[in-house]
């Protein structure tokens, strides 16, 4: 059965992967598309709509994206949003102008004609606008169903034809009734089931695994984290033993992170899985080693030489499997029809080798991360696992400031145990997005049991974030952040001052390095 979703064509949006999960919210799945979509490659069984984004360009600018304007005689419904709005009035014959002053941020907005887009949204509403033309004319037997004080047609609609627009976002939570704006094009107009849901993907996804991969062997590599975990899972469904997963210990982990693979992966879910202790390999390349951007190279390039080793002596491999998610897909092509990636990259610093000569299985490449962790649910992985903080692919090495060491990794190791404990006893860890420490290059002055000490410093971080876009410094109780500075100090030898980090992002960024 034909799986029904909306498109959305990508003018270059900032919020397009907004607007992506406000549709699946609403259980319906939905694909971004490049502009250079043709509109004989739709199909118009599945396609149920069509969402036209906003985008930083103006419809007369030279090179400008532009959409195949059969789009809007396909009898699919469409909704343009902001420059979407405006391609769809200059494309249908409407006229669009530069705006005599630009309307950004929050804007009152009237609704003209409640029929079909605006039902049940109140009369006046507040709404998100971000634009510097405006229409001007509207194509013919359009009508206009919404007005702001300074656009006259802040949305329009061809009731005949199913086609819409609005010069606000309806998908940014600063507009008021966003969601059934949206709800409403789905239902209303789309006429979507909305039936959508992560237990019919699993189905499907182990479905389109057996019949991918055949009787060949599959290869993965299995860091612990919520994405590549539950691809494991997912695919060891699928093809059972024919899946190979290798688990590289690189030295640069969090504290238990070996055994807790082994205890979850082998022992619970049986999955054919060989953990590799490569950390003095890592250790030793990284000796002496600060920039940061040295240390992600030098990170990759060793993974890399490891994990081909390691397939090597498993023989006849053809496929290999990654946990790349949607948001990686997407940032991979420009919003004007670049090429998409072929190859995610692994820990942040470089591909896996093409000479692997490898095809690739990616199961979880249209989800987004929430999405990914209720895979994991109806997969039964324990909350342990799929409700950790998000962990960066270069490990340690970018929360160690300076040079690399087994020693000062210990030491750290440690730090960020004994944080992670207060937050879980405290009943902090699942309301904060990422928590974790820092050791710096730096020594400071302390006593303890009177004599004078000269130890290392460490900075602790909490940052809260929806998708760590944006990040803004968790306000942990002092109390509690008395309790974890003591147990640091305490029980962590090698440390006697504790710094917690309270900037946000931007300017600052969630890691520091």
């Amino acid at each position: 059965m034909a799986q029904e979703k909306i498109l959305i064509i990508d003018f270059g949006s900032q919020y397009n992967q907004l607007i992506a999960r406000k549709i699946r919210e609403l259980n319906v799945f939905c694909e971004i598309v490049p502009p250079t979509i043709s509109a004989d490659s739709i199909n118009l069984t599945d396609t149920k709509g069509i969402i036209l984004s906003g985008g930083p360009a103006s419809v007369y600018s030279k090179g400008a994206p532009v959409c195949d304007n059969r789009l809007f005689s396909l009898g699919i419904p469409v909704l343009g949003i902001c420059y979407g709005m405006q391609l769809m009035a200059k494309t249908l014959g409407g006229k669009v102008e530069r705006a005599h002053s630009r309307e950004y941020g929050r804007a009152a907005f009237t609704v003209t004609n409640h029929r079909l887009l605006f039902k049940n949204v109140p009369k006046r509403i507040i709404t998100w606008m971000s634009h510097g033309d405006k229409v001007k004319t509207m194509p013919r037997s359009f009508k206009r169903i919404g007005m702001s004080r300074n656009t006259s047609v802040a949305a329009f609609g061809n009731f005949d034809k199913n086609l819409f627009g609005v010069q606000f976002h309806p998908e940014v939570a600063h507009t008021e009734h966003g969601k059934e704006i949206l709800k409403n094009f789905v239902k209303e107009i789309c006429r979507a089931k909305c039936n959508w849901s992560m237990k019919s993907f699993v189905k499907e996804t182990i479905d389109d695994i057996r019949k991918t991969a055949g009787r060949d062997k599959v290869i993965l590599g299995l860091s612990g984290g919520v994405d590549s975990s539950v691809a494991a899972v997912l695919i060891n469904k699928a093809i059972g033993h024919r899946l190979a997963c290798i688990f590289v210990d690189n030295g640069l982990l969090r504290k238990n992170e070996a055994r807790l693979v082994r205890e979850v992966f082998q022992r619970h879910f049986k999955i054919n899985l060989k953990v590799v202790d490569a950390s003095e390999e890592f250790i030793t390349a990284l000796r002496g080693v600060v920039d940061p951007e040295k240390k992600r190279k030098i990170i990759g390039r060793t993974f890399i030489k490891v994990f081909d080793r390691e397939a090597k002596k498993i023989g006849n491999v053809k496929f290999l499997a990654q946990g790349t998610l949607y948001p990686d897909l997407i940032e991979s092509r420009s919003a004007f029809g670049g090429p998409s990636a072929t190859i995610k990259t692994h820990h942040n610093v470089g591909g896996l080798p093409k000479k692997m000569n490898l095809k690739l299985i990616e199961p979880l490449k249209y989800l987004f991360k929430d999405e990914v962790r209720r895979v994991g649910r109806e997969l039964k992985i324990p909350q342990e696992v799929l409700g950790r903080h998000p962990f960066p692919g270069p490990g340690l090495a970018v929360r160690i400031i300076g040079d690399i060491t087994k020693e000062r990794c210990d030491i750290l190791r440690e730090v960020d145990d004994r944080f992670i404990q207060v937050l879980r006893k405290e009943g902090l860890y699942d309301q904060i997005w990422q928590a974790f420490a820092v050791l710096l290059p730096i020594k400071s002055v302390g006593v303890m049991g009177d004599e004078r000490t000269y130890e290392s410093v460490v900075a602790i971080r909490a940052v809260t974030s929806v998708d760590g876009m944006t990040a803004d410094w968790a306000k942990i109780p002092y109390d509690a952040l008395g309790k974890i500075s003591n147990r640091i100090i305490n029980e962590v030898k090698g440390v006697n001052r504790v710094a917690y980090d309270i900037s946000s992002k931007p300017p600052s960024t969630i890691e520091w390095e």
